[in-house]
């Protein structure tokens, strides 16, 4: 079953247990596929698009999530913690700490990188292979760190 139709089912589901919250959200995802579709004459997504575009929804709740917080909005805080807890439903589990420090020990290894002028050269193939299992920011930061940028 394609992401698509079970957004679909889960928004049928969610109407008829009167789940707000999550069928607001879900019906956000859809509607961001269909955008896609629409930006790309009707092509159906595969599943790196569907990957991307839930990827990105989760990191524009999680940036919200820091400012609410920063701005003291803890109440608008917590609702996009709740959305950010349907959309990662539909997300690759994630990686856990260890399995992810490896993973970026191999690609700086692979890439022969040194020194922070290299980090693209590790960035790219990296990002590649997690495909949405781990936190673009997280990964980036591990990377800087080993490569000694902070």
């Amino acid at each position: 079953m394609s992401l698509t139709e079970r957004i679909a089912q889960d928004m049928k589901a969610a109407m008829k247990s009167g789940e707000k919250l999550r069928l607001e959200t879900l019906r956000t995802l859809r509607a961001a596929i269909l955008e896609f579709e629409k930006t790309k004459a009707g092509a159906v997504p595969g599943e790196e698009d569907e990957l991307r575009i839930l990827t990105a929804a989760a990191k524009k709740r999680r940036e919200a999530i820091e400012q609410y917080r920063a701005a003291g909005r803890e109440d608008l805080a917590e609702t996009e913690e709740a959305e950010l807890a349907v959309i990662t439903e539909y997300l690759p589990a994630q990686l856990g700490t260890e399995e992810l420090e490896a993973l970026v020990d191999a690609a700086i290894a692979e890439s022969g990188a040194k020194e922070m002028k290299d980090f693209g050269r590790v960035m790219g193939p990296l990002m590649k292979k997690l495909q949405g299992r781990a936190d673009g920011a997280s990964v980036q930061a591990l990377v800087r760190s080993r490569l000694g940028g902070g």
